[in-house]
């Protein structure tokens, strides 16, 4: 495997509102990944998780501290070349799937390219398809999907493009707790196998447990970072040892 750093965080500031009313959400922290590597940070909800995954897809900007993605200064592009390079090099994933309700699971999944005026590939479609378990149903619209089959149409659109890393904002968190164990073990299948980086967040212990390192983020700081082993009993008391300190 490649340890080589795919994702660099250095001393990240994010706050909201203005003057009484200011909220520091995110508050100096540093954070990188490596190569194929698959990690999830959780908290509770205010925790600062979203803001921070944000952050990293440069979808808000930093306050202060600076982001690389392969060496490159993403947090300081322009935003035309920041959008290229997140349809490019970031894969997104969101609890509320954003698939566009008039094209197809296989127009969906092809969407990157299509924006990019080039011709789908229409093997790398099957491919993914096959692999997250929809190749049948590619011809259907979303609304003709159930959550987990939706929720698998936007993993496969976010790694059509053969991302750098793909960043997960709650992934399972509109999906039934069927569908969730069952996308968390594509998830861990697709990191083990193509050895896509992933950076998951979650509230959720035992999705949590899927992820090879979890980061613990509490009131805007890490607050301690574990190895879960597949143990979701394991996640539960260090979540809530940390907690309660």
């Amino acid at each position: 495997m490649n340890h080589s750093i795919v994702l660099t965080a250095k001393g990240l500031w994010k706050s909201f509102g203005q003057g009484e009313a200011k909220v520091d959400v995110i508050r100096g922290l540093d954070f990188s990944m490596e190569q194929g590597s698959f990690e999830a940070v959780m908290g509770a909800s205010g925790s600062g998780k979203s803001t921070f995954l944000h952050l990293l897809a440069s979808l808000i900007a930093p306050d202060k501290g600076t982001i690389e993605i392969e060496g490159k200064p993403f947090d300081r592009m322009g935003d035309r070349e920041a959008t290229l390079f997140r349809r490019r090099r970031i894969g997104l994933v969101f609890q509320d799937f954003n698939l566009i309700p008039t094209l197809t699971a296989e127009e969906n999944i092809e969407l990157p390219q299509l924006l990019d005026r080039a011709k789908p590939n229409r093997d790398r479609v099957r491919e993914l398809a096959e692999l997250l378990g929809i190749g049948h149903r590619l011809k259907h619209l979303p609304m003709q999907l159930s959550g987990g089959e939706r929720q698998r149409v936007a993993v496969a659109r976010a790694l059509f493009g053969n991302p750098a890393v793909l960043l997960a904002d709650e992934p399972t968190g509109n999906l039934d707790a069927g569908s969730a164990r069952s996308l968390c073990a594509v998830l861990k299948k697709l990191n083990a196998e193509s050895g896509c980086s992933i950076l998951m967040v979650t509230h959720d212990p035992v999705v949590a447990s899927s992820a090879r390192r979890i980061h613990l983020l509490r009131d805007g700081v890490f607050t301690d970072c574990f190895e879960p082993e597949g143990d979701a009993t394991r996640v539960f008391d260090r979540y809530f040892r940390d907690k309660l300190a």
